[in-house]
């Protein structure tokens, strides 16, 4: 984990773009970021904000609430945006395919307290919650992504 999680306001949906804008060119493959928090608490629009930034795409990012998955190619790794709130056993994440695209994309993944302990351990893991003034995300990872994530400080 990182020696200092850490907490950043996100007042506005620029902010939230921001972020993830940061966050997309850090990812390679193999990467899974594991996204945390009630309905509404800005976890979706993280991810939509994310994959367009990553795929420089104009286009509709659909939510994966009802196909658990949506998947997008690039080059560079394809992206595997899950929603998992559906599903009742982490069994059922295997049947997804998710245990191989852990290794072989860059997951972004939805309530991942359904992922039992099938969660990567080296993820990057952010809590999102709403707040008065917008949302808020705490951030933790392992000390590789301490490094990557200083990048969006410098």
């Amino acid at each position: 984990m990182l020696s200092d999680p850490f907490c950043l306001d996100l007042p506005t949906e620029d902010a939230t773009r921001n972020l993830a804008g940061g966050l997309a060119p850090l990812l390679q493959v193999g990467d899974v970021l594991l996204l945390s928090g009630p309905v509404g608490a800005g976890k979706s629009f993280f991810c939509r904000a994310l994959i367009r930034a990553r795929t420089h795409t104009r286009e509709d990012i659909p939510s994966p609430t009802f196909t658990l998955v949506q998947t997008y190619p690039h080059p560079d790794g394809d992206i595997w945006h899950c929603d998992l709130y559906r599903l009742s056993h982490p069994d059922d994440v295997l049947e997804l395919g998710l245990e191989e695209a852990f290794s072989d994309a860059i997951c972004l993944i939805e309530w991942p307290d359904r992922l039992g302990s099938l969660a990567p351990a080296n993820a990057l893991n952010l809590a999102f919650e709403a707040t008065d003034t917008g949302h808020r995300v705490t951030i933790r990872g392992n000390a590789e992504w301490a490094t990557r994530m200083n990048a969006l400080h410098a």
